[in-house]
């Protein structure tokens, strides 16, 4: 007669554990090639205009509770990645300056094309794309402030 193993959660954030265990096989090389992926994405959209950051570091996240313990646990206590991670987790929320960077973002790269006389349909399905995003960041609710 076999024992069944219980698996313990693991843990991602001292303060909430991960409640499913990451995959194995073939499905999980593919969750973790998704998370990297997604991660360098992220790390890319930092640096240029117009690539989102947020979208694939959320990305990331959940690929990688899927599929890796340690980057889990790396991207949410990251200086950078882990606030806005943090946030999401904790109720939907987004900060105020994230939302300001992210409308000058789009602003940006909405003067650029601007400037580069595209096509009307392209000028107005980008504009509005971006007016969409943009309506949908500023729907979510804010972060607190850190407390001191």
């Amino acid at each position: 007669m076999a024992v069944a193993r219980q698996e313990r959660p693991l843990i991602v954030n001292s303060d909430r554990p991960q409640l499913t265990p990451p995959t194995r096989g073939f499905k999980r090389l593919a969750y973790l090639a998704l998370a990297y992926a997604s991660l360098g994405c992220a790390i890319l959209g930092i640096i240029l205009p117009g690539l989102p950051a947020t979208e694939f570091i959320l990305l990331s996240a959940w690929a990688a509770t899927k599929s890796s313990p340690r980057l889990s646990h790396w991207l949410h206590n990251h200086k950078l990645f882990g606030p806005p991670l943090r946030n999401w987790r904790d109720g939907r929320l987004i900060s105020r300056k994230s939302k300001l960077l992210a409308s000058m973002s789009m602003s940006l790269c909405l003067a650029i094309l601007i400037w580069h006389q595209p096509p009307l349909w392209v000028l107005l399905c980008a504009a509005g794309g971006m007016g969409c995003g943009a309506l949908w960041i500023w729907s979510r609710p804010e972060a607190r402030p850190p407390r001191a």
